[in-house]
């Protein structure tokens, strides 16, 4: 006898999937006629609309809204604060001064190096003079071409002597009796000078003589501007312009062989003219609470120039 066959109830199976769970899952393209079943759909940001691969572009899809989104997009960048610039990289400002080299220099890891004939910072490759051409460059702070230093010497020159020549005049021209103020107010001032000053702590203390050094603006660009130092009444002139150039950090080129309008000279104002190089210090009339100031331009002829009056 034949046995019946066995039938199986479908709602007793899991494996079964109605059409309305497949469509949930994902969408239909909304491009007519495509209306294709898409797991993974594309929305247009203008229209809002769901598309397929196909269709997801505006263009591909017709797209009645085409460019709203764009425009959306550039209202709202103008609308909205401008965004800070993005920091760069290199913040260091100091690079090697070669014009063909970009190393950053002065810092922990590349030490620079200053060039005293060109007055610029080079990186260790570029630091000798024939690797940045240093001969043919002009040194920073250098007087600009077509001024003449000579002109600017005397003109100088002339201010300070008619300087000079004031602080003479304003002296008394015979000994008065001073008061107790005035005295103490020149022991406080000369006090002040001697404790301010510097100079060789070997020299002997009756030797000294100290003095208010400046370099003239109208001649030179000093690092330094003025300074209180002093002296041994031994030193030549010429030793106590090498000292002052130095303290002051003036480019000093006199034993280079240059021409007079380059050269240094010291200008004593009390005495309202310029110190011979050979003389020694202490003969010159230079004495403590002087001033003298390092001139460029007025060479040896210039020193016996008059001033000029009227």
């Amino acid at each position: 006898m034949a046995s019946k066959p066995q039938t199986t109830d479908p709602s007793e199976t899991f494996s079964a999937m109605s059409v309305g769970d497949v469509e949930a899952i994902g969408s239909h393209c909304q491009m007519t006629f495509c209306h294709q079943l898409d797991f993974l759909p594309f929305r247009c940001e203008s229209c809002r609309g769901k598309f397929c691969l196909d269709h997801r572009t505006e263009s591909a899809h017709s797209c009645p809204q085409a460019g709203a989104w764009a425009r959306r997009r550039a209202a709202q960048q103008q609308n909205a604060s401008p965004l800070p610039p993005k920091p760069s990289i290199l913040t260091h400002e100091k690079q090697c001064s070669s014009p063909s080299c970009k190393t950053l220099i002065d810092t922990p890891l590349v030490t620079g190096v200053h060039c005293e004939k060109c007055n610029r910072s080079y990186c260790l490759k570029h630091r000798f003079t024939y690797d940045h051409d240093c001969a043919n460059l002009t040194p920073l702070g250098a007087r600009p071409k077509g001024e003449s230093q000579r002109d600017k010497g005397l003109a100088a020159l002339d201010k300070l002597r008619a300087w000079g020549a004031s602080k003479k005049a304003a002296l008394p021209k015979a000994p008065v009796s001073k008061s107790k103020a005035q005295a103490a107010a020149q022991l406080q001032e000369s006090a002040t000078l001697k404790r301010t000053a510097k100079g060789d702590a070997k020299l002997a203390p009756e030797k000294r003589i100290y003095l208010y050094v400046e370099a003239s603006s109208e001649t030179i660009t000093a690092k330094i501007p003025k300074g209180t130092f002093y002296y041994s009444t031994d030193f030549s002139v010429g030793r106590v312009l090498d000292l002052a150039a130095k303290s002051l950090q003036v480019s000093n080129v006199n034993n280079q062989g240059n021409g007079e309008e380059e050269k240094l000279r010291v200008f004593h104002v009390e005495g309202g003219k310029l110190l011979d190089f050979g003389q020694k210090l202490g003969a010159t009339g230079v004495v403590t609470g002087h001033t003298i100031v390092l001139l460029r331009g007025v060479g040896a002829e210039m020193a016996k120039t008059p001033a000029k009056t009227g």
